[in-house]
Parts: C-alpha cells; sequence; structure tokens
C-alpha cells in the first residue's frame, strides 16, 4: 500500500488553517472574489460555557417530550427549509461558492433528512425485547445529552442536519463548532431552528476557532462527539474525547476509487464519473477521486472523461447555468495546484486543465491526469478538487488491488454491464463503507453512512446512525 501523505486539508476540514486563533472576531469570505462578506464576535469562554448548560437544561425537558411532539417540531423545521430554500441557496454561493442551484439541492435534502427521522425515529429506538429466564428483558434507548459537532465548510447545511435531525429525535441536545468560513450558515441554521420551534438554546454554534475544540469536549456537560473533517482533525478530536471518554464519531478523508471494467457501458461510466469528480467542484469526500481503468478500454475512457468534464462549465456560482464555481479558499486551491505540479513532475500525463486562471478568485478548472502510478500526490492522496486520477488496471484482479491500494477506505463504485459480477465486487471485494453499482455514490437518509480504516468509524444516518448517540441500556424484570 502506497504511504499516505499528512495533508491537514484532505476532505472537509474544520479549518485547520484559520487564522482567528488570536483574534476577537472572525471574518467570512467571497472565495468567487476575494471580497470580505461579514464579520462576527468570537465567543468568549463565559458564552461558550452558558450555551452549552443551557443546552444541557433544556435537554433535561426535551427528552421528556414524545416522539410525536420531537416529531412535530422536526417536521416544521424541514417546512422552514422549504420555504428559505433561495436565501440559503444564497448564502452558500457567497460564502464557500456553491452553485445556486446545488445548493437548492442541499436544503431540499436537509428537509428530506428531517422529514425522514420525524416518520421513522420512534421505530428505530422501539425497545428491543430479549427472551431470558427473567419476566422482562430488553434493550431500551435513552439520549445521551450535549453533542459537540465539529462541521465542515462544503456542505455547509447537509454535514450539520444529517447529524442534528436524528440527535433531536433521539432526544439529544447539541452545539456547533462550524468552519469559520460558513459562519453566516451557521447562524441562520440556528435562527431557522428556533423559528421552527425547537427550544432556543437546545442547539447553539459556538462561534469559537479550531484551537478552542478541545475545551469544549472537555466541558463536563458535553457527552459526546461527531466531526466530519480531515485525518489530523480527526485524530485530535478522537485522542481528546478518549482522553475524556467520550464517545465519538468521525467521518474523514477519502479517496474514493472508481473501477472502470472492460464491460462496462463506457458512455454512462465516463458520464457518472465526471459528475461525481465534479460535484460541489470535486470538494466532496464521497467524489470520485480515482479512475481505476482496465486496459482495453483505458484509451476511449480518457477520451469520453476528459469530454465530459471540460463540457462542465466554471463561473459564478450564482448563475444557473453554473455547474461548478472557485474552490472555497485560495491555500487551499493552491494546495491542489501543488499536488497537481508533483504528479506531473513524476510522470502523470496533463490531458486537461492544470493551470490556475489569472483573475481574483480561488478558481481552478476541471483537470484530468493520466498514467497516474504510485508516488504520486494523484494517487497517494486525497485529491480536494476538481481533479481526475486515471490508473491503468490488467485485468480485475489488478483493478481491485489498485482500488484497494488506499488508506482511506470511504466510497466505490465499479461498471460492469455483468451486475452479478458487479455486485460481488462490491460486497466482497472493494474496502470501503459504501460501495456502488453502475453509480455514483452518493449519501441518503434510509441507508448508513461512514468509512473504515483512516476514513473514519461510526455511522451517521439511517437507525445506525440515530442510535451513535443513544445510551442502550439494558432492562431486566425479575
Amino acid at each position: 500500500m502506497a504511504p499516505a501523505m499528512r495533508s491537514t486539508w484532505h476532505c472537509e476540514h474544520f479549518d485547520a488553517k484559520e487564522h482567528h486563533t488570536m483574534t476577537s472576531t472572525i471574518t467570512t469570505t467571497n472565495p468567487a472574489t476575494g471580497d470580505d462578506l461579514a464579520t462576527y464576535d468570537v465567543f468568549d469562554a463565559q458564552r461558550v460555557d452558558d450555551a452549552i448548560v443551557a443546552a444541557h437544561e433544556l435537554h433535561r425537558s426535551w427528552r421528556r417530550e414524545s416522539f410525536a411532539t420531537r416529531a412535530s417540531v422536526l417536521h416544521a423545521i424541514a417546512d422552514e427549509l422549504d420555504g428559505r430554500i433561495g436565501p440559503l441557496a444564497e448564502l452558500m454561493a457567497d460564502e464557500m461558492g456553491k452553485p445556486i442551484a446545488a445548493g437548492r439541492s442541499e436544503v431540499e435534502k436537509c428537509a428530506w433528512a428531517c422529514r425522514h427521522y420525524a416518520d421513522n425515529a420512534e421505530r428505530y429506538l422501539a425497545d428491543v425485547e430479549i427472551s431470558t429466564d427473567n419476566t422482562r428483558s430488553y434493550a431500551h434507548h435513552e439520549p445521551l445529552g450535549v453533542i459537540l459537532a465539529v462541521m465542515p465548510w462544503n456542505f455547509p447545511l447537509w454535514q450539520v442536519v444529517r447529524f442534528a435531525a436524528p440527535a433531536f429525535m433521539a432526544g439529544n441536545a447539541g452545539v456547533l463548532k462550524h468552519a469559520s468560513s460558513t459562519t453566516g450558515t451557521a447562524i441562520a441554521l440556528d435562527e431557522l431552528f428556533v423559528a421552527a420551534g425547537l427550544p432556543d438554546g437546545l442547539f447553539r454554534t459556538l462561534v469559537i476557532p479550531s484551537s478552542r475544540v478541545n475545551d469544549v469536549i472537555e466541558h463536563p456537560l458535553v457527552r459526546a462527539v461527531t466531526l466530519t473533517g480531515s485525518g489530523p482533525a480527526g485524530a485530535a478530536v478522537a485522542s481528546k474525547a478518549g482522553e475524556m471518554l467520550k464517545k465519538s464519531v468521525l467521518e474523514l478523508g477519502g479517496s474514493d476509487p472508481y473501477v472502470v471494467l472492460e464491460d462496462a457501458d463506457l458512455e454512462l461510466a465516463a458520464a457518472t464519473c465526471a459528475n461525481s469528480r465534479m460535484i460541489n467542484g470535486g470538494q466532496s469526500c464521497i467524489a470520485a477521486k480515482r479512475f481505476v481503468v482496465h486496459s482495453d478500454v483505458y484509451d476511449e475512457f480518457i477520451d469520453r472523461l476528459t469530454a465530459d468534464i471540460d463540457a462542465k462549465v466554471m463561473g459564478d456560482p450564482h448563475e444557473e447555468t453554473t455547474d461548478y464555481g472557485p474552490q472555497a479558499r485560495t491555500d487551499l486551491r493552491d494546495e491542489l495546484h501543488q499536488q497537481v505540479a508533483a504528479s506531473i513532475s513524476h510522470g502523470a500525463r496533463l490531458v486537461t486543465g492544470g493551470k490556475v486562471p489569472d483573475q481574483p478568485g480561488a478558481w481552478y478548472p476541471g483537470t484530468v491526469l493520466a498514467d497516474v502510478t504510485p508516488g504520486m500526490p494523484a494517487y497517494d492522496d486525497e485529491m480536494f478538487g476538481p481533479v481526475a486520477a486515471v490508473i491503468r488496471a490488467t485485468d480485475e484482479a489488478d483493478a481491485i488491488r489498485i482500488a484497494n491500494d488506499t488508506p482511506f477506505g470511504l466510497g466505490a463504485a465499479v461498471f460492469t454491464r455483468d451486475l452479478d459480477r458487479g455486485e460481488r465486487i462490491a460486497a466482497e471485494e472493494l474496502e470501503a463503507g459504501s460501495c456502488f453499482v453502475n453509480a455514483m455514490v452518493a449519501s441518503d437518509p434510509r441507508l448508513p453512512f461512514g468509512g473504515i480504516k483512516e476514513s473514519g468509524f461510526g455511522r451517521e444516518l439511517a437507525d445506525l446512525g440515530i442510535k451513535e448517540f443513544v445510551n442502550t441500556k439494558t432492562v431486566v424484570v425479575g
């Protein structure tokens, strides 16, 4: 297995490079223009403590509410999301460059998750009867209390809601340390929850830099932590949570392989791979990143993939015709370009893209690198941007070996006209938390989501997600 370079930013980190740690304010910036958007006061220690204590106190009564009462609030949150779809999409376009159409889809997905948990949480958390020698024995689920969520900028609504919806329905409270670059989105979500009827203070955004996350984990009323971010960020948070004997769930980086076999429908495969690589400007932990292609169809696949990526429109995220906007920050764009340049210097072939536009903002074009081999960043590391790395495989076994030759294990896909073959490879061969056949990897409120190896541990969504932050209590009646 090729060693992974320890980038501080791969996947959706929680601002490992924040420049706000010594200041009293946080300023957000438009990545399309470089212009400042808004400035927010950083919470002092007392304000953080007050928020955690208030969330804990509200949790004590919220946990006693019926599932029906909690569900009515979750349905109201979904309705509020639907009613604010335009402004929220505009805000995400401003803060992190998400195309407006993609922003609306993200809001809609958040509403779907809220309704899913409102309708299914009681069933997910129902007592489980267990036959023993006693009068009655069963497993009962109770909320833990205040959960800290450390969340990223790339899907600034979805990442929060996919944690918050099940947490609320289980009876938990939450405090959020969002990426500083999307502070406005975090505060808008705070306000939306209260407008929908969630008790004011049951959930609160903490406007603090990442350097103070450990202080929050140490708070005696914080019972657990969930993080979506980079490997180094996850290791730091898990270490502190472990030190404090607190549960953690981590969704970390990914270098998702898409295996294209010799019998694949190449038109479908190329289009799906291009869409997956370019979604959110390539800034997605489950975006396709490495394309492992059988040698019989290697050249044709590259031609098709390149044409599909070149057809994507890079432009103003507020325009309906835009397929992808800028990268979230210029420092992230610059690190991505360094990875591309290093790969080329080690022998990768630049097929398209690969040049930084001469204009303000964090722009980077769709890029295809062919003939990628071990020792190149495009092979060894996560490329968190619109860069496709194409790797040649000699046969099925070689393709599976290359696909698994990574420290990550978040998502994977395989393309073949033989569905039995594809299902076997997905189910038994590919090392990842989610494996798809002839389709792009995506999260769904009905399906468990998470990774293995250095892509993290624990699961979000579906029944497993809501059970991560409950006490499964054994109750025995003699």
